[in-house]
């Protein structure tokens, strides 16, 4: 298995830079601690990039990469929806969605500070495949060294001379939503960063009413990889059902949080274990981040980071500590991803506030079984009623959480609180100084 690590939540400084068993990937190059690799640094490591094409398609295909960004959808599938629609109507548009408003993750933001001329060949290389006429990276704007790692990045590249097209950086907020595709979209096209409603999906009529593929960052790092050394190499690590690694970001009770680039298929257990392991017990692992699954010790342990294992969403594995308390951490989470609605139906704005206060009663030890009963029934009405997948989201990190951490709402329910009310072991989501953007 594969390990590299380095910790940069938005722009604090790393805890720690280590690597460990086989070659990284992504994570390759200069140590990640010394800045941004260089144009003549990746280009040394790796040459010139290859032109894109028609036939890339294929070899993404063969290569069984899937998105990075949450819901794992084939890259290929969506890959031959935009071309296809490019040669009947004129040029795409190309979207790296480096947004990443997940709170517990970091991994997007650090291929963007560290390997920004990785993401570049790969939004590039994907534009050439797709259409492509424009090329957009899309940031959030508290990240202010991916911005400038980007930049640079640009810069060195224009003052090198090379015909490439124009890479435009366009800034967001820090929100949960932001990151949707639809919403990428919207504030491309000079909007605000809230979820449209669908129909027509971004690939059908995205920026500028064009054809966008809009392709998280990580993903668009492997496919740079990929069109070099070809899809046997892609799978040469992983298992067959999950080809190539992963960047995971490991935060909570755990001896060194980071993010980590690991082999597809491994044991939930062995990525942990190079983490330098747990602190104490865990009382609960969150796979998948705020919109993933809550897992007890004993599932986790036979879990693999597998799609059709286990939710794996933004890569993201957070150990709640035994001095932590389970109903706790989902009022908080789900009270979060209430302030985080877009504020444009119903299930959002009424069913999850409504929600939220239920379950913080419920950790406080102030509710009784009714609330309980009202917490599943408005779970049940609020889930596919939403303009976007926002609150449904929401609801299956709320359900897999009753249903973890059951022994503990029973307890609550009769009025006494978990010891542990209070902790925060797993980060607290930044509150953002902007308004939506």
């Amino acid at each position: 298995m594969t390990v590299s690590a380095v910790l940069t939540p938005l722009d604090a400084p790393p805890l720690h830079v280590e690597r460990a068993g086989g070659a990284p990937r992504l994570l390759a190059g200069p140590r990640l601690d010394s800045g941004a690799e260089t144009l003549v640094e990746h280009r040394q490591r790796l040459g010139r990039r290859p032109i894109g094409g028609e036939w890339l398609l294929d070899v993404i295909e063969r290569s069984g990469l899937r998105g990075h960004g949450g819901a794992w959808f084939p890259t290929h599938r969506k890959w031959r929806g935009v071309s296809r629609l490019a040669l009947e109507r004129g040029p795409s548009v190309v979207v790296v969605n480096a947004s990443e408003g997940e709170p517990l993750s970091a991994k997007d933001k650090l291929l963007a500070e560290k390997r920004p001329h990785l993401l570049i060949d790969g939004a590039l290389i994907a534009a050439e495949a797709v259409g492509a006429d424009d090329v957009v990276i899309y940031v959030s704007r508290p990240a202010r060294r991916a911005t400038r790692a980007l930049r640079q990045a640009v810069g060195e590249r224009r003052r090198d001379g090379v015909k490439e097209p124009r890479i435009r950086i366009v800034h967001t907020q820090h929100r949960y939503v932001a990151g949707e595709s639809s919403a990428v979209v919207r504030r491309v096209n000079g909007g605000q960063a809230k979820p449209s409603f669908s129909p027509p999906h971004p690939s059908e009529r995205g920026v500028l009413g064009r054809p966008t593929l809009v392709q998280n960052a990580e993903t668009i790092a492997h496919v740079a990889l990929i069109a070099r050394h070809g899809d046997a190499w892609f799978r040469e690590r992983g298992t067959a059902a999950a080809p190539g690694t992963g960047l995971v970001t490991l935060a909570g009770n755990i001896a060194r949080p980071g993010v980590y680039e690991v082999d597809l298929g491994s044991s939930l257990l062995s990525v942990v274990a190079a983490a330098g392991g747990v602190l104490s017990a865990p009382a609960g692992l969150l796979i998948g981040g705020y919109f993933g699954t809550w897992l007890g010790s004993e599932r986790g342990a036979a879990a693999t980071l597998c799609p059709e294992h286990v939710s794996l969403g933004c890569g993201i594995i957070g150990v709640l500590g035994n001095d932590g308390c389970g109903v706790g951490e989902s009022a908080r989470i789900v009270s979060y991803l209430a302030r985080e609605s877009a504020g444009q139906c119903g299930p959002c704005v009424f069913g999850l506030r409504a929600v939220a206060e239920a379950m913080s009663r419920l950790a406080a030890g102030d509710a009784d079984r009714g609330d309980l009963t009202r917490i599943h029934r408005w779970s049940d009405q609020i889930v596919g009623r939403g303009a976007c997948n926002h609150p449904d989201g929401a609801v299956n990190n709320l359900r897999t959480a009753l249903d973890t951490f059951a022994a503990d709402v029973e307890r609550h329910v009769s009025g006494h609180a978990c010891a542990g009310l209070g902790a925060t072991p797993l980060p607290a989501p930044p509150r953002s100084p902007f308004g939506w953007r």
